[in-house]
């Protein structure tokens, strides 16, 4: 054939760039419009229009086009339809910093004239992530993608909220939230980081009203106790049985509270006594509920103190010195403990954040799960891994009101407008609130806008239309799968379903992959911040992004943590030089496809049986979404069963005029159906290589070929078992070889069995390199081994020259036994034994048996050149 428009080497620069336009061009991205096909859909998790690409996107967004070029091979019309969140604080921080460095502000320009300045970044750098998609091959259908800002989407979320507001599901409220300090909003538990950090546990006696003593507390926010309204304890605490009910005087504030029973807190914990904050605890505010407890506020939004008094206006963190100071002074203070203290951080702002009782929009969750739970339970929609459904049922059965109001300006702003009396209308526009309120006057909307949670948790269905009956929410929805990330289940992947099974009447999705987090080789999380991250444009820019898919999708499937290295990345870019360098191989010895033959010998029908089994496991692997095992069937295949055997045993046929039709056969067969099976995870690669292939009536693009539908009567088990067992006796006899010192493909004169080689003779003497493969044991000196129940001798006389062998063995023996010497001497160390770890011991035995074995067998070896 001629290969002279086919570079001698790999070149992935050029080869993606050209494919992903020539696909782009041809109009592959979008779904095909046959209304016979069945259908297969995602809509892409909508990347922060703030985001650039980090490892987790390269691995999230192209297993998605993995899936969709998979299930297209598969004969169905594919939609996979990308698209942005606006991301209310991660933007409005940006533009933010952005104004700062003008020495501006947002409150000198107002909101109006903000919310401008956000649409011209956007407008500017919002779409930096999804041309980095398409460096990694993401095909998307791009004329279809969708912005949570976008008019039609915009409605759609502000209908559900009016809808929900009219069914009594959202609500205003007072609710203790994550409360930013410096950005002063309400932040969702995924837009905070928990770290651990050295600080002081410090003991306050609280003592009885009464007199009769004092109960002792432990709280690593002593700032916190001006709001106290009780001291709870475990109605189980023998050491407070009559003491409950009593009130104690809180110290600095001189307010009496009440000692309660309750189930919060922990007997075996300290004191078993724990003060209650309701307006400043989570834990707390839920015991303030029990107990219809009051429930104080005394930090305004910048976590300063709010209440009247020595501490008014002092920043926390000052106020906390302050306190203890008095607490200490005035004889509270029982002692203070460094402690490893947990805390919230705001992942905007890098602020701790402040649990604070604040009124804002809360959604009745625990109503809307309902639904979502039995469907769950009937199967209706399934997780990969299997284990995270339990996850979600127990996160979904506990679920609790959910904070959808942010205090930005950047968002959804909330549909809902007031009256000069307070009274509340929710309307999609100033108008409309108007003729609601009839004769009452409209004087303001609300400030607050929505949780970009919220927003996003429409996206499986308005970005197909949704609340109109659009032709593609008819065809696509529900979706295929989601892909996503384990830490989002809860935020992203719970309220998808519960708006899909609420709003549309059914499940968003059919499955649910969970995919691995990508950590460093230490194990490390990867992080910007911290400077561990590995940016994958630079690997991309190296290597290729078939190699970076590879990569990462090779390591995916049970396993939910995989590590990146450079040492994978250099293994997946040697297998891409080998599907190139092998396939040219075959294209130098194959000018067009032959008919079928009729003379399969067995390594023929091997190869053929062993196609046949990867196609399975890989179809079947890539069906229950577990890569790493597909790309270990695809790896194997290739490079060990196709390369390193098949391709070795055809080269004399392939080299044999009258012969060569049959192996050419084979591999043009084999080479065809694994560019099919391997596009999914590298498309460039295999498209490149689909357009050299000599085949008559192949599809314009490897992209739209069908999935390889292998004849049933290429598994041969028994054929396999019969060649599988010649391999394995060709890898006894090159071991004899090598532990000759008989380098790899020198022919040896002769090589004895015992046993049964029945059609398997050529095979074993070609690729063991022997001229003459005898039946029986010589009598003179051989060395032997046993493989598959077949005993293989080969004579050494005149393989090697004894003296040099027997002086290679005696420094070998001489060497071998020193490093036994130094192990067992040191196993024989009493002090050692009792002071290592006992991995260790076990390694050392382990290591001196081996070396046993070891010296037996070179004294066995030079017995022979005696």
């Amino acid at each position: 054939m001629d290969l002279s428009n086919m570079p001698t080497r790999y070149d992935a620069s050029q080869t993606e760039k050209k494919w992903y336009a020539c696909w782009e061009e041809a109009g592959l991205f979008q779904p095909d419009p046959d209304p016979s096909k069945p259908v297969y859909s995602i809509t892409i998790p909508p990347p922060n229009i703030t985001g650039s690409l980090h490892m987790g996107h390269a691995l999230c967004y192209p297993l998605q086009d993995m899936l969709g070029r998979y299930q297209r091979m598969k004969g169905k019309s594919v939609l996979i339809l990308p698209g942005q969140d606006h991301a209310g604080i991660a933007t409005q921080s940006v533009v933010d910093k952005q104004l700062r460095k003008e020495g501006l502000s947002a409150g000198q320009l107002g909101r109006d004239k903000f919310v401008e300045r956000v649409w011209e970044w956007r407008k500017e750098s919002g779409d930096t992530i999804l041309h980095q998609f398409r460096s990694l091959g993401c095909a998307f259908d791009w004329s279809r993608s969708r912005f949570t800002l976008d008019p039609q989407y915009a409605e759609a979320v502000l209908k559900v909220f009016i809808d929900w507001f009219q069914r009594g599901l959202i609500f205003r409220g007072k609710r203790v939230v994550n409360w930013d300090p410096k950005l002063q909003t309400s932040v969702s538990d995924i837009e905070t980081e928990r770290q651990t950090v050295r600080g002081k546990l410090y003991h306050v006696r609280y003592p009885f009203t009464d007199g009769s003593g004092h109960v002792t507390i432990a709280t690593t926010r002593p700032e916190t106790m001006l709001a106290d309204v009780a001291v709870a304890v475990h109605p189980s605490d023998e050491r407070y049985h009559g003491k409950v009910g009593k009130t104690l005087t809180l110290p600095l504030v001189n307010r009496e509270i009440p000692l309660i029973a309750d189930v919060y807190p922990d007997p075996a914990f300290g004191t078993g006594a724990v003060k209650i904050t309701p307006a400043h605890d989570a834990n707390d505010y839920q015991v303030g509920v029990r107990h219809s407890l009051e429930m104080p506020v005394i930090l305004d939004e910048r976590a300063h103190i709010s209440l009247e008094g020595p501490y008014h206006g002092l920043d926390r963190n000052e106020a906390r010195k302050r306190i203890v100071a008095d607490l200490e002074e005035q004889g509270f203070l029982e002692k203070v403990d460094d402690h490893d203290i947990p805390i919230v951080i705001s992942d905007r702002s890098k602020e701790i954040i402040e649990p604070l009782l604040s009124e804002q929009w809360f959604c009745d969750q625990p109503k809307l799960a309902q639904p979502v739970i039995e469907a769950t339970r009937r199967g209706e929609v399934k997780f990969h891994p299997e284990r995270y459904e339990r996850i979600f049922l127990e996160w979904m059965e506990n679920i609790r009101e959910w904070c959808i109001s942010r205090q930005l300006w950047w968002g959804h702003r909330i549909p809902v407008y007031y009256t000069e009396s307070g009274e509340a209308f929710a309307a999609l526009s100033w108008e409309d609130a108007q003729r609601q309120a009839g004769d009452q006057k409209i004087v303001r909307q609300d400030d607050d806008v929505l949780d970009t949670w919220f927003s996003s948790g429409l996206w499986p269905f308005a970005t197909l239309g949704w609340p109109e009956k659009t032709d593609d929410l008819q065809r696509y929805y529900p979706t295929s799968v989601l892909v996503t990330d384990r830490n989002i289940i809860n935020l992203w992947v719970a309220r998808m379903m519960m708006m899909g099974y609420d709003l549309v009447g059914e499940r968003p999705f059919g499955d649910v992959m969970i995919y691995a987090t990508v950590m460093r080789e230490d194990g490390r999380r990867m992080s910007k911040s911290l400077g561990t991250g590995i940016d994958p444009m630079e690997v991309i820019d190296t290597l290729g992004a078939d190699v970076l898919r590879w990569t990462l999708q090779s390591q995916t499937g049970e396993n939910q943590d995989l590590k990146y290295s450079e040492r994978k990345t250099e293994d997946a870019r040697n297998f891409a030089n080998k599907i190139w360098n092998a396939t040219r191989f075959v294209l130098m010895n194959v000018e067009r496809l032959p008919g079928k033959p009729t003379d399969l010998q067995p390594v023929d029908q091997w190869l053929l049986s062993r196609l046949h089994a990867t196609e399975r496991t890989v179809r079947e692997s890539y069906d229950g979404y577990d890569l790493q095992t597909a790309c270990q069937a695809l790896y194997r295949f290739f490079w060990s069963e196709l390369c390193d055997w098949y391709i070795e045993v055809s080269k004399p046929r392939l080299n044999d005029p009258a012969q060569r039709e049959t192996p050419q056969w084979v591999l043009l067969t084999a080479l065809e159906a694994f560019l099919k099976m391997l596009h999914p995870v590298m498309p460039h690669l295999t498209e490149e290589l689909y357009s050299h292939l000599p085949l008559p009536d192949k599809a314009p693009f490897l992209m739209i070929a069908p999935w390889p539908e292998l004849p049933a009567e290429y598994a041969q088990p028994e054929v396999e078992a019969s060649v599988e067992r010649a391999f394995e006796v060709t890898r006894s006899l090159r071991a004899l070889r090598a532990g000759l010192d008989v380098a790899a493909m020198k022919p040896i004169p002769a090589a004895y069995y015992e046993g049964d080689l029945a059609g398997i003779e050529a095979i074993v003497a070609s690729q063991a390199w022997v001229t003459e493969l005898r039946a029986g044991k010589p009598e003179e000196k051989v060395v032997s081994t046993t493989a598959v129940s077949v005993d293989l001798h080969v004579p050494v006389a005149g393989l090697v020259d004894p003296e040099k062998e027997r002086a290679r063995l005696d420094k070998e023996e001489t060497k071998t036994s020193d490093d036994l010497a130094k192990l067992e001497a040191r196993l024989a160390n009493p002090q050692f034994v009792e002071r290592a770890k006992p991995e260790v011991i076990e390694r050392d035995r382990a290591a001196a048996e081996e070396l046993r074995d070891k010296l037996q067998k070179i004294r066995e070896r030079r017995q022979l050149f005696v």
